[in-house]
């Protein structure tokens, strides 16, 4: 079985983050998303990891083959033409059962029926209240997908698709989106996987949906603040290992040795990277990014980036790497 990661996305609703860093890095609750991805295939057999990347591609591949020993293929999706079409490109590398899981998405799910040879391919599905925003997969009574919708216009199926896949026949997946490239099947101008998926089955591709125990979308500030929260409240808290003498740390946080925390009051739920410096400050319901300054400053809700530096303030922020907010340097030549 090979896994394959699209990650080409510009993550345009993560700015300023994302202009210096891809999205699947961005840090949650003390390391980057994509890390809990790769973390759940721990124990499973996997030939090969192919990550398709687009606009700073080169810091997955760094942060992949610094972090992890495994085979690691990188394909280059230059053109955003949808999801269909990043798969497409890795039509060469494909031979075989694939596993496909888009990189904004926690999850947490049984992956035990792919360890073995399972007779039919699996969409991972989670029951919504309001399936109007989704794609969902639609049933029929023997228990298989009869069709996948976006974003049906009723309420009658709520079994929303999540971007997680197991494909048993791999190229035929590649078949079917390529043919809706050559037929130009596209949905509001992109190629869909849902409709590859819909080619599939009346050619007898069997799919049936698995629940998974847990999912969350991290493409937008507010989104990766709860997934923050749901990763501290659930493993990722570390406070009972801090010694924070002249402050006062509210639990869950996930805050790294080597940061300062010096008179101030942080959590709950909060991430604070490496080299961090926290002065004087109020911090709940926050991620600050390695080696980030903060003092003199109460803030909620908030995502600071890589090395920036924020001082005096009482907000929310959503401050990029090496971003200066209520900064002034006194010192003259």
């Amino acid at each position: 079985m090979k896994v394959i990661i699209p990650l080409a996305g510009l993550g345009t609703r993560l700015r300023p983050h994302t202009y210096t860093k891809p999205k699947p890095l961005i840090n949650v609750a003390g390391k980057p998303m994509l890390a809990y991805i790769l973390d759940k295939f721990r124990g499973i057999e996997v030939e090969e990891y192919i990550f398709i990347v687009g606009y700073l591609g080169d810091q997955i591949e760094k942060y992949v083959s610094q972090q992890y020993g495994f085979k690691a293929r990188y394909v280059i999706q230059s053109e955003m033409l949808g999801q269909a079409h990043a798969l497409w490109l890795c039509r060469d590398y494909v031979n075989g059962p694939v596993f496909m899981v888009f990189g904004d998405t926690y999850f947490e799910a049984d992956l035990s029926d792919i360890t073995g040879t399972p007779e039919d391919s699996i969409a991972y599905v989670r029951e919504v209240a309001d399936p109007r925003r989704f794609g969902v997969a639609i049933v029929g009574e023997d228990g298989c997908i009869n069709k996948f919708v976006e974003k049906p216009a009723t309420m009658d199926d709520r079994l929303a698709v999540i971007g997680m896949y197991y494909f048993t026949d791999g190229p035929a997946l590649m078949t079917a989106c390529g043919e809706l490239m050559e037929k130009r099947i596209q949905t509001k101008g992109e190629y869909f996987l849902t409709d590859a998926l819909n080619l599939m089955i009346p050619k007898g591709q069997r799919f049936v949906t698995r629940p998974v125990i847990e999912w969350r979308d991290t493409g937008k500030p507010e989104t990766v603040l709860d997934t923050n929260r749901y990763l501290l409240d659930h493993g990722s808290d570390n406070s009972a290992q801090l010694v924070c003498d002249s402050s006062v740390i509210i639990p869950p946080v996930n805050i790294h040795p080597s940061a300062q925390i010096e008179h101030s009051v942080v959590g709950p739920h909060v991430a604070i990277g490496p080299e961090c410096r926290i002065v004087r400050s109020i911090i709940r319901d926050s991620i600050i990014d390695a080696g980030a300054i903060i003092e003199e400053s109460t803030m909620d809700q908030s995502i600071i980036g890589k090395e920036a530096i924020v001082k005096g303030r009482y907000r929310q922020f959503n401050v990029g790497d090496s971003a200066m907010v209520g900064y002034s340097d006194n010192n003259e030549d």
